[in-house]
């Protein structure tokens, strides 16, 4: 049953893009330790926020990245939520092309000048700088001209209101192209064993967000990955939505 979940609901793979990738990867030169470090201190400060003790593994950004991949030569629109100290963003600017264009909205500041201190300085932020944007602000304030393509989330959802995380995810829907891809990150069980050891008011809370997040996965989920080398271990989910969209449970 794991299996048909993670199955792939995708078009052909564009090879260019692939080679973008391979020889993309030949030039990381990523700060591990330094990339800990913010993330640790921003966590005790602003757990509510940013939502894990540790950044995402590889791992877990390279299936929340997997649709950058997936490319039939146009020019398209990225756009990546809670990008954080950027463990998702690595794997994104390796697999962008030359035509993709690439905005970044994170609300915590110190976040902000490490994300734009790696496109200053390390050599695959640097290769697509040139079409790359840091914002400093929420995603509900955002406005584009244009919708997005792919929207990537870092978001931990689970940690909000359910009246905050229905208008982030609100937010996003709105952000997205109808049959773009939306990719964001569960734990696995995480709140299911919260609201076992949870007062009443707490486990109302994680039981309505997650009606909320099951409204949107039923409405248009096209895959699911399980991600067990991560900490914690975590869902990978991929929603795409015609121009109905959707709309959440009231």
């Amino acid at each position: 049953m794991a299996s048909d979940r993670a199955k792939l609901a995708r078009g052909p793979v564009n090879q260019g893009c692939l080679a973008r990738h391979a020889s993309a990867t030949l030039f990381r030169m990523t700060p591990p330790f330094q990339e800990y470090r913010v993330f640790w201190r921003e966590f005790r400060q602003h757990f509510e926020t940013t939502g894990a003790v540790l950044p995402s593994s590889r791992f877990l950004a390279s299936a929340l990245s997997r649709y950058v991949t997936e490319c039939d030569g146009k020019p398209r629109r990225i756009l990546e939520v809670g990008p954080g100290t950027g463990a998702v963003t690595k794997k994104i600017v390796a697999r962008m092309t030359a035509s993709d264009r690439f905005e970044l909205v994170e609300l915590n500041e110190s976040f902000v000048a490490n994300l734009r201190e790696r496109f200053k300085s390390e050599p695959d932020f640097q290769r697509v700088a040139a079409q790359s944007e840091v914002l400093h602000q929420s995603v509900e304030d955002l406005s584009p001209a244009e919708p997005y393509d792919l929207i990537i989330s870092g978001l931990p959802l689970n940690n909000f209101s359910i009246d905050l995380a229905t208008r982030l995810l609100e937010a996003l829907v709105r952000l997205l192209k109808p049959g773009g891809t939306l990719s964001f990150f569960q734990y696995i069980a995480v709140r299911k064993a919260r609201a076992i050891v949870s007062a009443r008011g707490e486990r109302d809370r994680l039981r309505g967000v997650g009606r909320v997040l099951d409204s949107l996965l039923a409405a248009g989920e096209i895959r699911r990955d399980w991600v067990l080398a991560n900490v914690p271990p975590a869902y990978a989910h991929h929603v795409r939505l015609d121009e109905k969209g959707w709309k959440a449970p009231v």
